[in-house]
């Protein structure tokens, strides 16, 4: 009988303990040059890192080669690891293991690992040759929403489990950080280690929902930053060598030169270069998603009057550190920086808009929005469980009372007005005003972005200080719900957010004003003191005329000139 394997033992010790240098003898077997100081450093992390880790490094890098060879030093060391590779699809999980395989076969100190007739060979799953018998293979693939059940493994590789094809809207990240969480069932305890490789698609990518349960995150990006923008995570390899010399210098002169990464960047874009090479997802989400917190004022409204004149100022006295940030990273709440504390006018017109929950877990929304000389008031916006009953219009109606609204617009693309019909009797016994419906025929998010940003950017959207405040307590029951976290997520994907009733809501009620606000603010103004002076000179000839000093006055064009003149004596 044939000896079944040869044993490891006669490898030598560095080569053992020590994977870096295991690394070496596969990068020499496959003809590549010495693994660069960057591949040591992943290397060494996955040797040496935690239980529960992600790595992420720039585009090129070899993190996947790397991890395979891996694989291969782990079996070499302990001929009973069973390991499972997941990825976003089942075949790139399969190249994985493909690959690993060939190495075992090939590598003259791995050919004794090579799987016996008798054992499992494929590229979905293998066996190594001293590996005693067992319901789980020493090496299985399998694509993240495959069949997971019922493994068993020692490691798990996660390979690139975050694509944009599911991940690019929050219900596709929910479910797929979900799928990931049943690697704790499959992980043999207390033994087993779970490694994340991958780019993250943006700031909600499942890596960084890692982070917040417990997973050591490492990135390495492919120049040195002009800061440390990682929270953290920017590996202490290209952190310690920070310095005003080396940044914007690529990280692996031996991978890409500085010439190889200007002429990627400029073939990817800036935004994609950021993402795929800096692993920084902050300018990703800058260009992604462009309305934010930091475009609005945020100030304590008047339910009947606003201020004649209100400006935007980002400095740091108008900072308000003590509303709850829901934004990205770098995102900020400003209060005015002046408005006019001596003249406040009733605002010109005041709307609300309604956007009715359909048959999902959408609430209905709604949103108060007064206008005055190009300014846009958000006076209230919340929203209510339920879409139809009782509780929920006549809780609609007395806001419509509360606000004093003189028309309230209705979203009606659901049911085809059948809202309206329900609401108008209820509204009626609270409150007349005008009820009109609204349709539409551009997709949701792009109407939305389209309509918020431009006024947004003009910082002509102010919001009372007690809408964000009670946004706040929505967000802490669930960030969905909420106001700000809906704005401040959208994007021009189709289904970007898992709920968007009150944004919605709010630019309904933002494009019913358009109109009034392609006028320009100080015009307006200007034209408001100006009648408001004509008034009062017209008032006080009039009382003049009534004593007999003027006998007579001529109104018109330039009477103020005419006035002039007859009046001087």
């Amino acid at each position: 009988m044939s000896k079944r394997y040869s044993s490891s033992a006669l490898v030598h010790p560095a080569i053992l303990n020590d994977f870096r240098n295991f690394l070496f003898i596969i990068w020499k077997h496959l003809q590549l040059p010495e693994p660069t100081p960057v591949q040591y450093d992943i290397a060494s992390y996955l040797q040496h890192g935690p239980k529960r880790q992600v790595i992420e490094g720039f585009r090129g890098i070899g993190k996947s080669w790397i991890t395979s060879a891996y694989v291969c030093w782990g079996l070499l060391v302990d001929p009973q690891s069973k390991y499972l590779v997941v990825s976003a699809s089942k075949q790139r999980a399969d190249d994985f293991s493909t690959f690993t395989l060939r190495l075992i076969k090939e590598v003259p100190i791995l050919k004794h690992l090579a799987p016996l007739p008798d054992q499992r060979e494929s590229k979905l799953a293998f066996d190594v040759a001293p590996a005693r018998a067992a319901h789980a293979p020493s090496v299985k693939s399998a694509g993240v929403f495959g069949q997971l059940a019922g493994s068993r493994a020692t490691h798990i590789i996660a390979d690139d489990v975050e694509v944009p094809n599911n991940s690019l809207t929050q219900d596709m990240r929910e479910k797929l950080l979900k799928t990931c969480m049943e690697f704790e069932a499959i992980i043999v305890p207390e033994v087993g280690r779970i490694t994340y490789l991958g780019t993250p698609q943006t700031e909600e990518s499942i890596y960084n929902a890692l982070r917040d349960r417990g997973y050591h995150c490492r990135i390495w990006p492919a120049r040195y930053p002009v800061k440390d923008v990682y929270n953290g995570a920017l590996a202490p390899f290209i952190a310690e060598k920070m310095s005003d010399a080396l940044t914007g210098k690529t990280t692996d002169p031996r991978r890409f030169t500085d010439q190889d990464l200007l002429e990627r960047e400029l073939a990817y874009g800036k935004s994609d270069f950021a993402l795929q090479f800096m692993l920084d997802t902050s300018l990703s989400d800058q260009d992604r998603y462009p309305l934010k917190t930091s475009d609005l004022i945020i100030t304590n409204l008047n339910i009947d009057k606003a201020p004649l004149s209100i400006q935007y100022g980002s400095a740091k006295e108008q900072l308000m550190k003590d509303l709850f940030q829901i934004g990205f990273t770098g995102d900020r709440w400003f209060g005015p920086m002046f408005y006019d504390k001596d003249n406040w006018v009733e605002y010109e017109g005041r709307v609300m808009a309604i956007d009715p929950s359909g048959s999902g877990k959408d609430q209905t929304g709604y949103a108060i929005v007064n206008q005055l000389f190009g300014n846009l008031f958000v006076m209230d916006c919340d929203g209510f469980a339920g879409g139809y009953d009782d509780l929920t219009l006549i809780k609609l109606a007395k806001i419509a009372k509360q606000f004093k609204v003189n028309e309230i617009i209705i979203e009606a693309n659901f049911g085809d007005g059948m809202f309206t019909k329900i609401f108008q009797p209820v509204l009626n016994q609270y409150h007349q005003c005008k009820l009109t419906d609204v349709k539409h025929n551009i997709q949701k998010e792009k109407r939305i972005i389209d309509t918020l940003e431009p006024i947004m950017n003009q910082h002509r959207l102010i919001i009372d200080e007690r809408v964000v405040r009670k946004d706040e307590k929505a967000a802490l029951v669930d960030r969905n719900y909420s106001l700000f976290y809906q704005i401040t997520r959208m994007c021009k994907e189709r289904g970007a957010l898992k709920h968007d009733d009150k944004v919605d809501a709010l630019t309904i009620a933002v494009a019913y004003w358009l109109e009034s606000m392609s006028r320009d603010e100080n015009e307006s103004v200007k034209s408001y003191k100006q009648e408001a002076l004509d008034k009062a000179l017209e008032n006080f000839i009039n009382h003049q005329v009534n004593r007999g000093v003027v006998k007579e006055v001529t109104m018109g064009n330039n009477w103020n000139s005419k006035l002039y003149s007859r009046y001087a004596r």
